[in-house]
C-alpha cells in the first residue's frame, strides 16, 4: 500500500470513530438534560450505567460528574473532528512534510489529548471521592473517562512531536533561503 492509499484508509478509520463518539456524546448529553427535566428516568440512562444513587445523594454532585463526562466525550470527537478535516482537506504535503498547517494540528491535538486527559482524571478522583461517601458509584471505565493517563502521555508525545515539526520547519526554511 502507498502512503495516499494508507491515509484514505485512516480517513476511513476516524470517521467511523468519529460517528461513535458524536452518537455517545450527544447520547450522554441529551439523557443528562432528559435527567434534570425527569430524575426518574436515570436508572436506565448511559448504557445501563446507574447513577440514580448519585443524584439521590446530591444533585450537585451529579450535575458534575454529568458535566464532565461530557467534556471529556465532546473533546474526544472534537479531536477526530480535527483529525478528518486534515485528511480531508489534504493537509499532509508527502514531499514537504514540514508545514505550518500540520505543525499547528500536533499542537492542536497534543493540547486536545491533554484536555481529555486532564477532565478524565480529574472525574476518576471525582468519582473516588463520591464512593468514598458512601454513595454506590459506577466504574470509570463504564462512564467513559477511564485511561486518563494514557491520555496524557500521548498530549506528551504530540508535543515533542510538534516541536520536532517545529524544528524541522525551521531547518526546511534554512535550506530553502540557503539554495
Amino acid at each position: 500500500m502507498n502512503t495516499k492509499q494508507v491515509l484514505n484508509l485512516l480517513l476511513i478509520f476516524c470517521w467511523i470513530i468519529f460517528v461513535g463518539l458524536c452518537i455517545e456524546a450527544g447520547a450522554f448529553i441529551t439523557n443528562a438534560v432528559f435527567a434534570i427535566i425527569n430524575p426518574a428516568i436515570i436508572p436506565r440512562l448511559w448504557q445501563q450505567v446507574d447513577l440514580s444513587e448519585l443524584y439521590k445523594y446530591n444533585y450537585g454532585y451529579f450535575f458534575v460528574l454529568t458535566l464532565i463526562v461530557g467534556i471529556v466525550s465532546v473533546i474526544k470527537a472534537w479531536l477526530f473532528f480535527l483529525m478528518i478535516k486534515t485528511l480531508h482537506n489534504k493537509n499532509l504535503n508527502v514531499h514537504q512534510p514540514f508545514n505550518k498547517e500540520l505543525r499547528h494540528f500536533v499542537f492542536y491535538l497534543s493540547y486536545l489529548a491533554l484536555g481529555i486527559g486532564l477532565f478524565s482524571a480529574y472525574g476518576i478522583k471525582y468519582s473516588a471521592w463520591i464512593a468514598a461517601q458512601g454513595v454506590k458509584m459506577p466504574d470509570s471505565q463504564d462512564l467513559r473517562i477511564g485511561g486518563a493517563d494514557v491520555w496524557l502521555f500521548m498530549a506528551v508525545i504530540l508535543f515533542v512531536i510538534a516541536h520536532i515539526f517545529k524544528r524541522g520547519i525551521e531547518i526546511q526554511t534554512e535550506n530553502e533561503l540557503t539554495i
